[in-house]
Protein backbone atom coordinates (compact mmCIF):
# COMPACT_ATOMS: atom_id res chain seq x y z
CA UNK A 1 0.00 0.00 0.00
CA UNK A 2 1.31 3.59 -1.19
CA UNK A 3 0.82 6.41 1.79
CA UNK A 4 0.06 8.61 -0.96
CA UNK A 5 -3.15 6.63 -1.19
CA UNK A 6 -4.10 5.43 2.47
CA UNK A 7 -7.40 6.90 3.11
CA UNK A 8 -7.12 8.59 6.61
CA UNK A 9 -4.77 11.12 7.66
CA UNK A 10 -2.52 11.28 10.89
CA UNK A 11 -3.23 13.72 13.50
CA UNK A 12 -0.37 15.42 15.68
CA UNK A 13 -3.20 16.53 18.40
CA UNK A 14 -6.10 13.92 19.47
CA UNK A 15 -9.60 15.48 20.30
CA UNK A 16 -10.27 17.32 23.11
CA UNK A 17 -12.73 14.65 24.21
CA UNK A 18 -10.53 11.52 23.75
CA UNK A 19 -9.60 10.54 27.38
CA UNK A 20 -8.28 6.96 26.92
CA UNK A 21 -4.85 6.37 25.80
CA UNK A 22 -6.38 4.17 22.93
CA UNK A 23 -8.92 6.57 21.91
CA UNK A 24 -6.88 9.26 21.60
CA UNK A 25 -3.78 6.90 19.55
CA UNK A 26 -6.46 5.27 17.49
CA UNK A 27 -7.70 8.52 16.24
CA UNK A 28 -4.52 10.39 16.51
CA UNK A 29 -3.65 7.62 13.68
CA UNK A 30 -6.54 7.52 11.87
CA UNK A 31 -7.56 3.84 12.42
CA UNK A 32 -11.10 5.13 13.65
CA UNK A 33 -13.00 7.92 13.16
CA UNK A 34 -16.66 8.56 15.44
CA UNK A 35 -19.66 9.38 13.52
CA UNK A 36 -21.35 9.71 17.10
CA UNK A 37 -21.53 9.04 20.53
CA UNK A 38 -20.40 5.07 20.94
CA UNK A 39 -20.45 4.59 17.12
CA UNK A 40 -17.20 4.58 15.13
CA UNK A 41 -16.14 4.03 11.66
CA UNK A 42 -13.42 1.92 10.98
CA UNK A 43 -11.06 3.25 8.70
CA UNK A 44 -8.62 1.48 6.47
CA UNK A 45 -5.69 0.66 8.61
CA UNK A 46 -8.04 0.04 12.16
CA UNK A 47 -10.12 -2.47 9.75
CA UNK A 48 -6.67 -4.32 8.46
CA UNK A 49 -6.08 -4.53 12.33
CA UNK A 50 -9.61 -5.65 13.03
CA UNK A 51 -9.45 -8.47 10.46
CA UNK A 52 -6.87 -9.75 11.75
CA UNK A 53 -8.13 -10.26 15.24
CA UNK A 54 -11.03 -12.02 14.10
CA UNK A 55 -9.31 -14.21 11.56
CA UNK A 56 -7.25 -15.26 15.21
CA UNK A 57 -10.33 -16.08 16.69
CA UNK A 58 -12.09 -18.02 13.76
CA UNK A 59 -8.65 -20.24 14.03
CA UNK A 60 -9.32 -20.71 17.57
CA UNK A 61 -13.12 -21.58 17.67
CA UNK A 62 -12.74 -23.30 14.82
CA UNK A 63 -10.11 -25.87 15.88
CA UNK A 64 -12.35 -26.21 19.42
CA UNK A 65 -14.70 -27.71 17.23
CA UNK A 66 -16.71 -24.20 16.27
CA UNK A 67 -19.61 -24.20 13.67
CA UNK A 68 -19.43 -20.90 12.31
CA UNK A 69 -22.86 -19.02 11.18
CA UNK A 70 -24.76 -15.94 11.15
CA UNK A 71 -27.48 -14.85 13.02
CA UNK A 72 -29.89 -11.85 12.16
CA UNK A 73 -29.39 -8.17 13.78
CA UNK A 74 -32.95 -7.93 13.49
CA UNK A 75 -34.84 -10.01 16.03
CA UNK A 76 -38.47 -10.53 16.47
CA UNK A 77 -39.39 -8.67 19.89
CA UNK A 78 -41.61 -11.87 20.76
CA UNK A 79 -38.57 -13.52 21.55
CA UNK A 80 -37.24 -11.15 24.07
CA UNK A 81 -41.05 -11.70 25.94
CA UNK A 82 -40.54 -15.30 25.56
CA UNK A 83 -37.59 -15.48 27.00
CA UNK A 84 -38.37 -12.82 30.12
CA UNK A 85 -34.81 -10.76 29.62
CA UNK A 86 -36.88 -7.94 28.15
CA UNK A 87 -36.78 -6.49 30.84
CA UNK A 88 -33.58 -7.34 32.55
CA UNK A 89 -31.92 -5.56 29.79
CA UNK A 90 -34.41 -2.37 30.40
CA UNK A 91 -33.43 0.60 28.19
CA UNK A 92 -29.91 -0.98 26.93
CA UNK A 93 -32.41 -2.91 23.99
CA UNK A 94 -33.01 -1.22 20.73
CA UNK A 95 -36.35 -1.64 19.66
CA UNK A 96 -38.15 -0.14 16.44
CA UNK A 97 -41.49 -0.84 14.85
CA UNK A 98 -41.50 -1.89 11.25
CA UNK A 99 -44.48 -0.47 8.96
CA UNK A 100 -46.88 -3.13 9.98
CA UNK A 101 -46.46 -1.72 13.58
CA UNK A 102 -44.60 -4.86 14.31
CA UNK A 103 -41.90 -4.85 17.18
CA UNK A 104 -38.52 -5.75 16.34
CA UNK A 105 -35.50 -5.38 18.96
CA UNK A 106 -31.80 -4.90 17.68
CA UNK A 107 -29.44 -7.89 18.91
CA UNK A 108 -27.77 -7.15 21.78
CA UNK A 109 -26.65 -10.40 22.48
CA UNK A 110 -28.17 -13.63 20.55
CA UNK A 111 -29.36 -16.30 22.87
CA UNK A 112 -32.48 -15.86 22.21
CA UNK A 113 -32.64 -16.63 18.43
CA UNK A 114 -30.06 -19.39 18.34
CA UNK A 115 -31.56 -21.08 21.29
CA UNK A 116 -35.19 -20.73 18.96
CA UNK A 117 -33.05 -22.09 15.77
CA UNK A 118 -31.44 -25.33 17.83
CA UNK A 119 -34.57 -26.31 19.28
CA UNK A 120 -35.72 -26.39 15.54
CA UNK A 121 -33.15 -29.04 14.77
CA UNK A 122 -32.23 -31.06 17.39
CA UNK A 123 -33.87 -33.51 18.65
CA UNK A 124 -31.52 -36.76 20.10
CA UNK A 125 -28.33 -36.66 22.37
CA UNK A 126 -26.61 -38.04 19.53
CA UNK A 127 -26.60 -34.29 17.94
CA UNK A 128 -24.99 -32.96 21.15
CA UNK A 129 -22.56 -31.11 22.07
CA UNK A 130 -23.17 -28.43 19.80
CA UNK A 131 -20.60 -25.75 19.53
CA UNK A 132 -22.06 -22.70 17.08
CA UNK A 133 -20.77 -19.63 17.01
CA UNK A 134 -20.47 -15.85 14.89
CA UNK A 135 -19.00 -12.75 14.28
CA UNK A 136 -21.58 -9.78 14.10
CA UNK A 137 -22.35 -6.76 14.70
CA UNK A 138 -24.32 -6.02 17.95
CA UNK A 139 -26.27 -2.92 19.44
CA UNK A 140 -26.55 -2.08 23.08
CA UNK A 141 -28.13 1.53 24.04
CA UNK A 142 -25.17 2.28 26.25
CA UNK A 143 -26.09 5.15 28.62
CA UNK A 144 -22.87 6.39 28.83
CA UNK A 145 -20.58 5.58 25.91
CA UNK A 146 -16.79 6.53 26.55
CA UNK A 147 -12.84 5.09 26.27
CA UNK A 148 -13.34 5.06 22.55
CA UNK A 149 -13.94 1.51 21.67
CA UNK A 150 -13.60 1.06 24.89
CA UNK A 151 -17.79 1.50 25.88
CA UNK A 152 -19.58 1.80 22.40
CA UNK A 153 -23.30 1.46 21.15
CA UNK A 154 -22.59 -0.61 17.90
CA UNK A 155 -19.84 -3.08 17.93
CA UNK A 156 -18.53 -5.97 16.15
CA UNK A 157 -18.57 -9.50 18.92
CA UNK A 158 -17.96 -13.45 18.60
CA UNK A 159 -20.31 -15.22 20.37
CA UNK A 160 -20.17 -18.73 20.41
CA UNK A 161 -23.16 -21.02 22.16
CA UNK A 162 -22.36 -24.35 23.38
CA UNK A 163 -25.31 -26.80 23.71
CA UNK A 164 -24.79 -30.40 26.03
CA UNK A 165 -26.50 -33.23 27.20
CA UNK A 166 -25.63 -32.25 30.75
CA UNK A 167 -23.79 -30.53 33.41
CA UNK A 168 -20.47 -32.85 32.91
CA UNK A 169 -20.64 -31.94 28.98
CA UNK A 170 -21.10 -27.83 29.89
CA UNK A 171 -18.14 -28.09 32.00
CA UNK A 172 -16.14 -29.61 29.14
CA UNK A 173 -17.25 -26.91 26.73
CA UNK A 174 -16.72 -24.34 29.17
CA UNK A 175 -13.21 -25.53 29.78
CA UNK A 176 -12.22 -26.08 25.45
CA UNK A 177 -13.74 -22.14 25.64
CA UNK A 178 -11.50 -21.52 28.03
CA UNK A 179 -8.67 -22.44 26.96
CA UNK A 180 -9.26 -21.41 23.70
CA UNK A 181 -9.87 -17.93 24.85
CA UNK A 182 -5.86 -18.50 26.17
CA UNK A 183 -4.89 -19.42 22.95
CA UNK A 184 -6.41 -16.28 21.31
CA UNK A 185 -4.89 -13.69 23.99
CA UNK A 186 -1.26 -15.52 23.74
CA UNK A 187 -1.14 -15.03 20.19
CA UNK A 188 -2.06 -11.20 20.30
CA UNK A 189 0.72 -11.12 23.08
CA UNK A 190 -1.80 -10.10 25.66
CA UNK A 191 -1.37 -11.32 29.34
CA UNK A 192 -4.91 -11.21 30.93
CA UNK A 193 -6.36 -12.58 33.97
CA UNK A 194 -9.38 -14.77 34.61
CA UNK A 195 -11.44 -13.32 37.52
CA UNK A 196 -15.25 -14.49 38.84
CA UNK A 197 -17.76 -12.06 37.25
CA UNK A 198 -21.05 -11.44 37.46
CA UNK A 199 -23.58 -12.68 34.98
CA UNK A 200 -25.70 -9.57 34.57
CA UNK A 201 -28.08 -9.09 32.25
CA UNK A 202 -26.66 -12.27 30.33
CA UNK A 203 -28.19 -14.43 33.52
CA UNK A 204 -26.88 -17.95 34.63
CA UNK A 205 -25.13 -19.65 37.51
CA UNK A 206 -21.45 -19.35 37.09
CA UNK A 207 -19.08 -16.72 34.47
CA UNK A 208 -15.82 -15.26 34.45
CA UNK A 209 -14.34 -12.70 32.46
CA UNK A 210 -10.50 -12.21 31.06
CA UNK A 211 -9.10 -9.10 32.40
CA UNK A 212 -6.25 -6.79 30.82
CA UNK A 213 -4.69 -5.17 33.53
CA UNK A 214 -3.66 -1.91 33.12
CA UNK A 215 -3.81 1.47 35.44
CA UNK A 216 -6.63 2.87 32.31
CA UNK A 217 -8.57 0.21 33.23
CA UNK A 218 -12.32 0.70 33.90
CA UNK A 219 -13.36 -1.99 35.88
CA UNK A 220 -11.35 -3.08 38.96
CA UNK A 221 -10.09 -6.44 39.88
CA UNK A 222 -10.31 -7.78 43.34
CA UNK A 223 -7.32 -10.34 43.88
CA UNK A 224 -5.22 -12.77 46.00
CA UNK A 225 -1.56 -13.24 45.25
CA UNK A 226 -1.41 -15.60 48.04
CA UNK A 227 -4.29 -18.80 46.61
CA UNK A 228 -4.90 -16.56 43.23
CA UNK A 229 -8.29 -15.94 44.00
CA UNK A 230 -9.81 -13.17 41.62
CA UNK A 231 -12.97 -11.61 40.98
CA UNK A 232 -14.60 -8.31 39.12
CA UNK A 233 -15.10 -6.19 42.13
CA UNK A 234 -19.54 -6.54 41.16
CA UNK A 235 -18.68 -10.30 42.27
CA UNK A 236 -15.85 -10.28 44.86
CA UNK A 237 -16.41 -11.27 48.20
CA UNK A 238 -14.35 -11.05 50.90
CA UNK A 239 -14.23 -12.65 55.09
CA UNK A 240 -15.96 -9.62 56.88
CA UNK A 241 -14.26 -9.20 60.67
CA UNK A 242 -16.07 -9.88 63.63
CA UNK A 243 -16.52 -6.60 65.74
CA UNK A 244 -16.73 -7.11 68.86
CA UNK A 245 -17.89 -4.19 71.53
CA UNK A 246 -16.49 -3.71 74.83
CA UNK A 247 -19.25 -5.00 76.50
CA UNK A 248 -19.49 -8.95 76.50
CA UNK A 249 -23.95 -8.63 76.33
CA UNK A 250 -26.07 -7.38 74.32
CA UNK A 251 -26.66 -3.79 76.32
CA UNK A 252 -30.05 -2.07 76.10
CA UNK A 253 -31.25 0.59 73.69
CA UNK A 254 -30.09 3.81 75.21
CA UNK A 255 -30.79 7.11 72.66
CA UNK A 256 -28.06 9.84 72.79
CA UNK A 257 -27.71 13.42 71.71
CA UNK A 258 -26.05 13.83 68.48
CA UNK A 259 -26.34 17.38 66.55
CA UNK A 260 -24.81 18.25 63.44
CA UNK A 261 -23.84 14.23 63.05
CA UNK A 262 -24.92 12.89 59.72
CA UNK A 263 -21.95 11.13 58.45
CA UNK A 264 -21.17 7.83 59.86
CA UNK A 265 -17.28 9.18 60.41
CA UNK A 266 -19.11 12.30 62.14
CA UNK A 267 -21.33 10.17 64.43
CA UNK A 268 -18.60 7.90 64.94
CA UNK A 269 -16.21 10.08 66.17
CA UNK A 270 -18.62 11.48 68.21
CA UNK A 271 -20.14 8.55 70.09
CA UNK A 272 -16.08 7.53 70.42
CA UNK A 273 -16.35 4.38 68.69
CA UNK A 274 -15.24 2.95 65.41
CA UNK A 275 -17.21 3.05 61.95
CA UNK A 276 -17.23 -0.84 62.65
CA UNK A 277 -19.75 0.02 65.02
CA UNK A 278 -21.90 1.66 63.52
CA UNK A 279 -24.90 0.64 61.36
CA UNK A 280 -25.38 2.50 57.85
CA UNK A 281 -28.87 3.52 56.36
CA UNK A 282 -28.65 3.44 52.05
CA UNK A 283 -31.76 4.33 50.46
CA UNK A 284 -32.89 3.22 47.45
CA UNK A 285 -35.62 2.66 44.58
CA UNK A 286 -35.84 -1.06 42.59
CA UNK A 287 -38.28 -1.12 39.81
CA UNK A 288 -40.21 1.37 41.90
CA UNK A 289 -39.98 0.24 44.97
CA UNK A 290 -38.61 1.75 48.27
CA UNK A 291 -35.98 -0.27 49.45
CA UNK A 292 -34.14 0.40 53.07
CA UNK A 293 -30.63 -0.82 53.04
CA UNK A 294 -28.70 -1.36 56.21
CA UNK A 295 -24.85 -2.60 56.11
CA UNK A 296 -22.15 -2.02 59.20
CA UNK A 297 -20.97 1.17 59.06
CA UNK A 298 -17.41 0.36 57.69
CA UNK A 299 -18.81 -0.79 54.51
CA UNK A 300 -20.42 -0.11 51.03
CA UNK A 301 -22.81 -1.13 49.33
CA UNK A 302 -22.62 -3.11 46.36
CA UNK A 303 -24.91 -1.89 44.04
CA UNK A 304 -24.64 -5.18 41.65
CA UNK A 305 -24.96 -7.52 44.66
CA UNK A 306 -28.19 -5.72 45.71
CA UNK A 307 -29.81 -5.55 42.11
CA UNK A 308 -29.12 -9.47 41.99
CA UNK A 309 -30.62 -9.83 45.15
CA UNK A 310 -33.52 -8.15 44.67
CA UNK A 311 -33.96 -9.65 41.17
CA UNK A 312 -34.77 -5.95 39.98
CA UNK A 313 -33.83 -3.96 36.46
CA UNK A 314 -33.65 -1.04 37.44
CA UNK A 315 -31.77 0.70 41.34
CA UNK A 316 -30.93 3.74 41.72
CA UNK A 317 -30.59 5.74 44.70
CA UNK A 318 -33.91 7.40 46.48
CA UNK A 319 -33.37 11.57 46.55
CA UNK A 320 -34.22 13.71 49.74
CA UNK A 321 -37.38 14.39 49.08
CA UNK A 322 -38.30 10.26 48.48
CA UNK A 323 -36.40 9.66 51.70
CA UNK A 324 -38.63 12.26 53.78
CA UNK A 325 -41.39 11.25 52.08
CA UNK A 326 -41.21 7.53 53.15
CA UNK A 327 -41.17 9.11 56.52
CA UNK A 328 -37.68 8.87 57.08
CA UNK A 329 -34.98 11.24 58.47
CA UNK A 330 -31.67 11.22 56.27
CA UNK A 331 -28.85 11.11 58.43
CA UNK A 332 -30.30 9.69 61.34
CA UNK A 333 -32.60 6.57 60.44
CA UNK A 334 -32.11 3.28 61.44
CA UNK A 335 -34.49 -0.06 60.81
CA UNK A 336 -35.54 0.02 64.36
CA UNK A 337 -39.40 0.64 64.14
CA UNK A 338 -39.28 0.84 60.29
CA UNK A 339 -42.97 -0.75 59.23
CA UNK A 340 -44.12 -0.81 55.54
CA UNK A 341 -40.78 -0.90 54.01
CA UNK A 342 -38.76 -3.58 52.34
CA UNK A 343 -35.16 -3.72 54.56
CA UNK A 344 -32.32 -5.48 52.66
CA UNK A 345 -29.57 -6.44 55.30
CA UNK A 346 -26.11 -7.23 54.43
CA UNK A 347 -25.05 -10.13 56.76
CA UNK A 348 -22.11 -7.72 58.16
CA UNK A 349 -24.84 -6.78 60.70
CA UNK A 350 -24.37 -10.40 62.19
CA UNK A 351 -20.74 -9.91 62.76
CA UNK A 352 -20.95 -7.40 66.04
CA UNK A 353 -23.43 -5.94 68.88
CA UNK A 354 -24.67 -3.16 70.51
CA UNK A 355 -24.38 -0.78 67.39
CA UNK A 356 -24.60 2.72 66.99
CA UNK A 357 -27.76 3.51 64.69
CA UNK A 358 -29.98 6.15 63.85
CA UNK A 359 -33.01 7.20 66.77
CA UNK A 360 -35.06 8.41 63.42
CA UNK A 361 -35.69 11.56 64.58
CA UNK A 362 -32.77 14.79 63.73
CA UNK A 363 -29.89 14.86 66.41
CA UNK A 364 -30.53 11.66 67.81
CA UNK A 365 -29.15 8.12 67.51
CA UNK A 366 -29.20 4.89 69.60
CA UNK A 367 -26.49 2.87 71.05
CA UNK A 368 -26.64 -0.62 71.44
CA UNK A 369 -29.08 -1.68 68.43
CA UNK A 370 -28.89 -5.30 67.77
CA UNK A 371 -29.87 -7.86 65.33
CA UNK A 372 -32.43 -9.42 65.59
CA UNK A 373 -33.41 -8.31 69.08
CA UNK A 374 -34.46 -4.56 68.05
CA UNK A 375 -35.29 -5.00 64.20
CA UNK A 376 -35.87 -7.35 61.65
CA UNK A 377 -35.12 -7.37 57.84
CA UNK A 378 -36.77 -8.72 55.01
CA UNK A 379 -33.73 -10.55 52.67
CA UNK A 380 -30.20 -10.82 54.21
CA UNK A 381 -27.28 -11.32 52.28
CA UNK A 382 -23.57 -10.29 51.34
CA UNK A 383 -24.43 -6.93 49.85
CA UNK A 384 -20.99 -5.56 50.32
CA UNK A 385 -18.45 -4.04 48.26
CA UNK A 386 -15.31 -5.61 48.43
CA UNK A 387 -11.53 -3.59 49.10
CA UNK A 388 -7.92 -3.89 48.73
CA UNK A 389 -6.73 -4.89 52.39
CA UNK A 390 -9.72 -6.92 52.99
CA UNK A 391 -9.21 -10.73 54.06
CA UNK A 392 -9.82 -13.16 51.00
CA UNK A 393 -12.38 -15.73 52.04
CA UNK A 394 -10.39 -18.35 50.84
CA UNK A 395 -7.19 -18.20 52.30
CA UNK A 396 -7.12 -15.34 54.61
CA UNK A 397 -4.65 -13.29 53.15
CA UNK A 398 -4.81 -9.65 52.09
CA UNK A 399 -6.55 -9.47 49.12
CA UNK A 400 -5.04 -6.34 46.53
CA UNK A 401 -7.16 -4.70 43.70
CA UNK A 402 -6.24 -3.69 40.15
CA UNK A 403 -7.56 -2.09 37.15
CA UNK A 404 -8.53 -4.27 34.40
CA UNK A 405 -10.27 -3.87 30.97
CA UNK A 406 -12.77 -6.79 30.29
CA UNK A 407 -11.70 -8.70 27.01
CA UNK A 408 -13.92 -11.88 27.35
CA UNK A 409 -16.89 -13.12 28.93
CA UNK A 410 -18.04 -16.44 29.78
CA UNK A 411 -21.13 -17.90 30.85
CA UNK A 412 -22.78 -21.31 32.11
CA UNK A 413 -26.19 -20.56 31.25
CA UNK A 414 -27.52 -23.94 32.77
CA UNK A 415 -31.31 -24.45 31.33
CA UNK A 416 -32.95 -21.58 31.98
CA UNK A 417 -33.19 -20.16 28.06
CA UNK A 418 -33.41 -23.68 26.70
CA UNK A 419 -36.59 -24.48 28.96
CA UNK A 420 -38.26 -20.96 27.76
CA UNK A 421 -37.37 -21.93 24.04
CA UNK A 422 -38.84 -25.87 24.30
CA UNK A 423 -35.24 -26.84 23.28
CA UNK A 424 -35.27 -30.12 24.74
CA UNK A 425 -33.66 -33.08 23.57
CA UNK A 426 -34.31 -36.73 23.77
CA UNK A 427 -31.67 -38.41 25.92
CA UNK A 428 -30.54 -42.67 25.59
CA UNK A 429 -33.12 -43.81 27.55
CA UNK A 430 -36.18 -41.81 25.62
CA UNK A 431 -36.77 -39.00 28.01
CA UNK A 432 -37.35 -35.61 27.20
CA UNK A 433 -34.60 -33.34 28.75
CA UNK A 434 -33.61 -29.51 28.40
CA UNK A 435 -30.43 -28.74 26.66
CA UNK A 436 -27.29 -27.14 28.95
CA UNK A 437 -26.01 -24.26 27.56
CA UNK A 438 -23.03 -21.60 27.90
CA UNK A 439 -22.46 -18.89 26.08
CA UNK A 440 -18.77 -17.20 25.16
CA UNK A 441 -18.27 -13.72 24.02
CA UNK A 442 -15.58 -11.67 22.83
CA UNK A 443 -15.84 -8.03 21.83
CA UNK A 444 -13.49 -7.60 18.49
CA UNK A 445 -13.46 -3.82 19.21
CA UNK A 446 -12.95 -3.69 22.74
CA UNK A 447 -10.01 -5.78 22.36
CA UNK A 448 -8.34 -3.99 19.34
CA UNK A 449 -8.45 -1.08 22.47
CA UNK A 450 -6.94 -3.05 24.85
CA UNK A 451 -3.94 -4.18 22.94
CA UNK A 452 -3.11 0.09 22.30
CA UNK A 453 -4.18 0.33 26.20
CA UNK A 454 -1.31 -2.30 26.84
CA UNK A 455 1.03 -1.89 23.89
CA UNK A 456 2.28 1.68 23.34
CA UNK A 457 4.48 4.74 24.52
CA UNK A 458 4.82 8.33 24.23
CA UNK A 459 5.10 8.43 20.77
CA UNK A 460 2.32 6.01 19.43
CA UNK A 461 0.42 1.99 19.27
CA UNK A 462 3.21 -1.01 19.26
CA UNK A 463 1.50 -3.44 17.26
CA UNK A 464 2.45 -6.97 17.85
CA UNK A 465 3.37 -8.68 14.93
CA UNK A 466 0.41 -11.05 14.50
CA UNK A 467 -2.07 -7.80 14.31
CA UNK A 468 -0.21 -5.07 13.19
CA UNK A 469 -1.80 -3.24 10.07
CA UNK A 470 1.38 -3.90 7.82
CA UNK A 471 4.59 -5.64 8.99
CA UNK A 472 6.71 -3.28 7.27
CA UNK A 473 7.12 0.57 6.51
CA UNK A 474 9.10 1.12 3.65
CA UNK A 475 10.55 4.48 4.27
CA UNK A 476 12.93 6.40 1.55
CA UNK A 477 14.30 9.93 2.33
CA UNK A 478 14.87 12.66 -0.35
CA UNK A 479 13.34 11.72 -2.31
CA UNK A 480 14.62 14.22 -4.94
CA UNK A 481 18.30 12.98 -4.32
CA UNK A 482 19.71 10.58 -7.45
CA UNK A 483 18.37 6.54 -7.50
CA UNK A 484 16.51 6.83 -4.23
CA UNK A 485 13.35 6.81 -5.86
CA UNK A 486 13.98 4.36 -8.50
CA UNK A 487 15.57 1.92 -5.88
CA UNK A 488 12.82 2.72 -2.90
CA UNK A 489 9.66 1.51 -6.00
CA UNK A 490 12.31 -1.83 -6.77
CA UNK A 491 12.37 -2.46 -2.94
CA UNK A 492 8.38 -2.09 -2.70
CA UNK A 493 8.04 -4.34 -5.76
CA UNK A 494 10.41 -7.04 -4.35
CA UNK A 495 8.63 -7.08 -0.59
CA UNK A 496 4.90 -7.29 -2.52
CA UNK A 497 6.17 -10.40 -4.58
CA UNK A 498 7.19 -12.12 -1.98
CA UNK A 499 4.08 -11.56 0.21
CA UNK A 500 5.11 -9.17 3.05
CA UNK A 501 2.59 -6.40 4.07
CA UNK A 502 4.49 -3.33 3.37
CA UNK A 503 2.78 0.49 3.50
CA UNK A 504 5.47 2.20 1.13
CA UNK A 505 5.83 5.44 2.39
CA UNK A 506 6.05 7.45 -1.08
CA UNK A 507 5.08 11.31 0.28
CA UNK A 508 7.84 13.79 -0.29
CA UNK A 509 7.90 14.67 3.68
CA UNK A 510 10.80 14.94 5.72
CA UNK A 511 12.29 12.42 8.11
CA UNK A 512 11.24 14.02 11.18
CA UNK A 513 7.33 13.57 9.52
CA UNK A 514 7.89 9.98 8.10
CA UNK A 515 9.33 8.96 11.42
CA UNK A 516 6.43 10.19 13.54
CA UNK A 517 4.49 8.54 11.56
CA UNK A 518 5.30 5.41 11.50
CA UNK A 519 5.96 6.20 15.36
CA UNK A 520 2.27 6.30 15.84
CA UNK A 521 1.16 3.80 13.65
CA UNK A 522 3.17 1.10 15.39
CA UNK A 523 4.25 -0.31 11.92
CA UNK A 524 6.63 -3.27 13.83
CA UNK A 525 9.41 -2.95 11.14
CA UNK A 526 10.73 0.02 9.43
CA UNK A 527 13.09 -0.17 6.39
CA UNK A 528 15.14 3.66 5.30
CA UNK A 529 16.63 4.31 2.46
CA UNK A 530 18.69 6.95 2.63
CA UNK A 531 21.24 8.69 0.49
CA UNK A 532 24.06 7.13 2.75
CA UNK A 533 22.37 3.75 3.05
CA UNK A 534 21.83 3.64 -0.82
CA UNK A 535 25.81 4.15 -1.33
CA UNK A 536 26.80 1.36 0.73
CA UNK A 537 24.33 -0.80 -1.10
CA UNK A 538 22.45 -1.49 2.71
CA UNK A 539 19.26 -0.09 4.00
CA UNK A 540 18.56 0.86 7.56
CA UNK A 541 16.51 -2.12 9.63
CA UNK A 542 14.63 -1.07 12.91
CA UNK A 543 12.06 -2.67 15.12
CA UNK A 544 9.41 -0.26 16.70
CA UNK A 545 10.19 -2.26 20.10
CA UNK A 546 14.07 -1.16 19.95
CA UNK A 547 16.24 1.83 20.00
CA UNK A 548 18.63 0.52 18.06
CA UNK A 549 18.99 -0.21 14.38
CA UNK A 550 20.67 -2.47 11.64
CA UNK A 551 22.01 -2.44 7.76
CA UNK A 552 20.68 -5.12 5.37
CA UNK A 553 22.11 -5.48 2.25
CA UNK A 554 19.48 -4.33 -0.47
CA UNK A 555 21.07 -7.41 -2.25
CA UNK A 556 18.19 -10.40 -1.46
CA UNK A 557 16.89 -8.08 0.65
CA UNK A 558 13.10 -9.27 0.48
CA UNK A 559 14.22 -12.99 2.33
CA UNK A 560 16.34 -11.18 4.60
CA UNK A 561 13.45 -9.34 5.55
CA UNK A 562 11.22 -12.00 5.41
CA UNK A 563 13.76 -13.93 7.79
CA UNK A 564 13.26 -11.19 10.59
CA UNK A 565 9.34 -10.96 10.07
CA UNK A 566 9.32 -14.87 10.85
CA UNK A 567 11.67 -14.49 14.09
Amino acid sequence: MRFSKLFGKTLRQAPAEAESVSHQLLVRAGMIAQEAAGIYSYLPLGWRVLRKIENIIREEMDKAGGQELMLPILQPFELWQQSGRHGSFGKSLFTLTDRKEHTLALGPTHEEVITDLVHRYVQSYRELPLLLYQIQVKLRDEPRPRGGLLRVREFIMKDLYSFDADEAGLDESYRKMCQAYNNIYSRLGLPTLMVEADSGAIGGKESHEFMVLTEDGEDEVIYCSNCGYAANVEKAQFAKAVILSEAKNLLPLQEIATPETETIEQVASFVGVPTSQTLKAVFYFADGEFVFVVIRGDLDVNETKLRNVLKCSELRLATEGEVSGAGLVAGFASPIGVKGLKVVADDSITLGSNFVVGANKPGYHLRNANFPRDFQVDIMADIALARAGAGCLKCGAELASARGIEVGHVFKLGTFISEKFGAYFLDSEGKSRPIVMGCYGIGLGRLLAAIVEQSHDDKGVIWPLSVAPYHVYLCPLQLDKPAILPTAEKIYQQLQKEGIEVLYDDRDESPGVKFNDVDLLGIPLRLTLSPRTLQGQSIEAKWRTEKKARLLPLDNLAAEVKQLLSG
